[in-house]
Order: C-alpha cells, then structure tokens, then sequence
C-alpha cells in the first residue's frame, strides 16, 4: 500500500499526465481515468461507444484494477474483442472515502506498471 503522501503526488501526476493528454484544458477526474482505462484495456480508442457501453468499460477498468489486489481475475476475450473477468474475492465493505484512495492507489499502481509515472 502507498504511503498517504507518496500516492498524494503520484495521484497528481497520473491527473496531470492524463489531463495533459485527453483532458482538453480540463483536469480530469477518477472517473474520467477510470473510463480512459476502459478504452485502454479494450483497445479500439477510436470507437464511438453508447452509454451502455461506457458504463462496461468503466466495469473493465475496475477489474483490471483491482486484478492485482486479487479482488478479479481475467477470463477471456468475447468475440467483439471484450475482455471478462471472474470475481475472485468479494471486495470488502469499505466507505465512500476509502474506496476513492483504494481505486486512486489502484491507479497509480497501473499507470506506474505501463511507465507511464
């Protein structure tokens, strides 16, 4: 687990970093990034999605986050190229604040892992 300090700076760099490159002028916020992971992990960033669609990827990057905590684990690809995961271990309650820093954490681990911080 990171440091409160430590993943505070990490955090802003992740933000900055993506903001930089997709926010348009606009700092983007953890659901933003969640979504920019989705697409990520998906692979077709020039696909148009429908609402249903963006709250899947949302759902894929969540899993794909949490993978590591051993929360999920991959399955496979669908024939349109969607990846699936099984849940591994039911996530534990957590409150409106702490699941904010898990998921933050989460994310600086992945964009930590592509080097891309």
């Amino acid at each position: 687990m990171i440091g409160d300090q430590n993943l505070k700076g990490k955090w802003e760099l992740v933000v900055k970093v993506i903001s930089d490159k997709f926010g348009d002028g606009e700092e983007l916020n953890l659901d933003s990034i969640i979504y920019l992971i989705g697409v990520q992990e998906l692979g077709d960033p020039f696909k148009k999605f429908k609402k249903d669609d963006k709250l899947n990827l949302m759902h894929i990057a969540i899993c794909r986050l949490l993978e590591p905590y051993g929360y999920y684990e991959f399955d496979f690809f669908d024939e349109d190229g969607w990846p699936h995961y099984n849940v591994k271990d039911e996530l534990p309650t957590l409150k409106a604040g702490e699941q904010t820093v898990l998921m933050k954490e989460a994310v600086v681990q992945y964009f930590t892992e592509k080097e891309l911080i």
